[in-house]
């Protein structure tokens, strides 16, 4: 099977989008889905147990390099998604980006021209795209 675009995925997100309709729906279910994506990550450590989170103070210090500071910097994530929770988290997910396609789809904004811009930026700005 072929990977499926995210033309095709905005295509097929356009007509299956029949009760959630309106921006403001697809904005609150869109929200919500990303709650429910949070709320299973947090069930993992909260309920499963199958990662853990020990977080602290990032040392980071501006003498550092680059290669030093991907060693020093961490995730604050010890552990991995039991197959249990990798499911779940990836169905919350899942349901995330089918209402951020139904918003892009409203708003008439093409998935693939976000992801292909985000890509140049990322190139073009490489490690301070973010910060």
């Amino acid at each position: 099977m072929s990977s499926l675009t995210l033309k095709q995925f905005q295509d097929q997100v356009s007509e299956l989008l029949l009760r959630h309709r309106s921006l403001l729906d697809v904005l609150s279910k869109f929200q919500q889905t990303n709650a429910a994506t949070n709320r299973s990550v947090i069930k993992s450590i909260t309920e499963c147990g199958c990662i853990q989170i020990h977080a602290a103070k990032q040392e980071y210090h501006q003498e550092m390099t680059l290669d030093e500071a991907k060693d020093v910097l961490g995730t604050h994530v010890n552990g991995e998604l039991c197959e249990h929770c990798k499911e779940v988290v990836s169905a919350e997910l899942g349901r995330n980006l089918f209402y951020m396609a139904a918003l892009s789809n409203l708003l008439k904004v093409d998935m693939d021209q976000v992801v292909e811009n985000e890509s140049k930026k990322c190139s073009t700005l490489g490690l301070f795209n973010m910060s």
